[in-house]
């Protein structure tokens, strides 16, 4: 119900008969998919093998939020979304992202619970392809999600750099959010220069390691983005308040500054598909 002084008076007006101002009239009406509607394309999602962290002795994995809310909005715009990971096969969440987790942390992430709470979807988890068996001519769009594990396991990692670097070649949509963006790091293109040399980019910033270091009282990654970033040349790494929803689009490459970020990344990717398909 609204609760607004406006829709107060309106219903008040109607109710009682009298003559009131105008008021301004607001609608919301949006065309929602069918659940059996056929899908328009197909999204890749990458996310990091699980790992353990060498600063803090914790499992690590992926972030679940920067999974669960990109494969919300895909799905919702009409996506049909394959997970993929350097490895293939199990991925798991980082523990401070499962709204389960005792720590309360993520404990109003509803969507990551949905996600969670829904069999068919997890199994998904438990096997996902391996990068090296996916033929990227299948899909519209790459996304590397971030998390913890990605500080590890993403940055050096030939074979997925060189997947991201074609696949941005292509001219399709290519994005990398939080600590997946460490990957952007090193990343080159064919010519053999960085990827993000002229680009506009965010990722995990470093008042954001501020803070994630003071909530546990040590530090937890082993380098910090932010700072990497700044020491390369030509290239703007930009980002937005601590743990904003902040998304960058620079041509093809589309990144995202954390985990509130992902779905923000997400709707420019549809955003940018629907202009590539005249919509």
């Amino acid at each position: 119900m609204h609760n607004s002084p406006k829709f107060l008076a309106l219903s008040l007006a109607v109710a009682v008969g009298c003559s009131t101002a105008p008021t301004e009239i607001t609608v919301i009406d949006e065309p929602v998919r069918a659940y059996d509607a056929p899908s328009i394309g197909r999204v890749l999602l990458v996310a990091a093998n699980p790992a353990v962290s060498e600063q803090t002795g914790w499992p690590i994995g992926v972030w679940a939020a920067e999974l669960t809310h990109p494969y919300q909005e895909f799905t919702a715009a009409g996506y049909q979304v394959d997970i993929a990971s350097p490895e293939g096969g199990a991925i798991e969440f980082d523990s401070y992202s499962d709204p389960r987790d005792p720590s309360g942390y993520s404990a109003g992430d509803l969507i990551s619970m949905g996600f969670i709470m829904t069999p068919k979807l997890m199994e998904r988890t438990r096997s996902t392809l391996r990068l090296g068996d996916v033929d990227p001519s299948r899909y519209d769009a790459v996304l590397v999600c971030g998390g913890q594990s990605p500080m590890y396991t993403f940055r050096g990692n030939q074979s997925l750099m060189d997947f991201f670097a074609g696949f941005h070649a292509t001219g399709k949509p290519t994005a990398a959010i939080c600590h997946g963006t460490a990957i952007l790091l090193d990343t080159k293109n064919a010519s053999g220069e960085l990827l993000v040399r002229g680009k506009t980019w965010t990722g995990f910033s470093n008042a954001e390691e501020d803070f994630a270091d003071a909530a546990v009282g040590q530090k937890i990654q082993p380098f910090r983005i932010e700072d990497e970033a700044r020491l390369i040349d030509d290239t703007s790494f930009q980002v937005s308040a601590p743990f904003a929803a902040y998304a960058v689009r620079d041509g093809n490459l589309i990144t995202g500054q954390q985990q509130n970020s992902g779905a923000a990344a997400a709707r420019l990717i549809v955003e940018a598909l629907a202009e590539r398909d005249g919509q």
